[in-house]
């Protein structure tokens, strides 16, 4: 299982970064080309990948590989 992914605020629009990275992989003029990005990167590497809203709180979390809580099958 690769690094979770993040999409976060910056000052001048969104960025990826890669969980406990301080430096971002790459920044964004919008926020969907942001999610985009992160989303290929999540599915390549199994990972999760958390979308922040511009205040810093999260808006979305998706599980592209080893889901910590996968869902449990309901039986008729």
């Amino acid at each position: 299982m690769g690094k979770n992914q993040y999409v976060v605020p910056t000052d001048d629009g969104w960025g990826v970064r890669g969980e406990k990275n301080e430096k971002l992989t790459k920044k964004f003029d919008k926020k969907s080309d942001a999610v985009s990005y992160a989303i290929d990167i999540a599915k390549n590497q199994q990972s999760e990948l958390t979308i922040l809203k511009k205040d810093g709180t999260i808006q979305n979390k998706n599980s592209y590989g080893n889901d910590p809580n996968p869902p449990k099958d309901k039986k008729p």
